[in-house]
């Protein structure tokens, strides 16, 4: 599908991009899901799902405001870099049982709904090179 100049011309700021609302989602998700994990992983599991799942969004961010595309490209793999950690992180819990395995589901499944779409996003870029 070719895009046309009207709907590049829609994409004014990082929040207008696909990747950057999925993402969101996806941090929307996992913060509601650290509330049911247990007080005592708040240095641990809590902490880096926090770090991790903002880094996503944050990388995208940052590398929508980049002028060149290397730059773009290098933040957008960094935010695929954050998504697979938190995807990790998920897994592990639901193996230690912290999280139900529907739950974890739901959210993995949000995740590699954002994961395909910044994949497009870097492919994109990469093919106007």
């Amino acid at each position: 599908m070719v895009v046309g100049r009207e709907q590049q011309e829609r994409i004014l700021a990082f929040t207008d991009l696909k990747a950057w609302q999925e993402s969101h989602t996806l941090v929307m998700m996992v913060y509601q899901m650290l509330r049911e994990l247990p007080s005592e992983e708040r240095f641990g599991l809590i902490d880096q799902l926090r770090r991790a799942s903002i880094s996503i969004t944050s990388n995208i961010a940052e590398g929508f405001s980049r002028k060149g595309s290397k730059e773009k490209i290098q933040f957008y793999y960094m935010s695929l870099g954050s998504l697979t950690e938190v995807q990790n992180q998920l897994i592990l819990s639901r193996d230690v049982e912290y999280i139900d395995p529907e739950s974890c589901a739901k959210i993995l499944e949000q995740s590699v709904i954002a994961q395909k779409i910044i994949n497009g996003l870097i492919r994109s870029i990469k093919a106007k090179q």
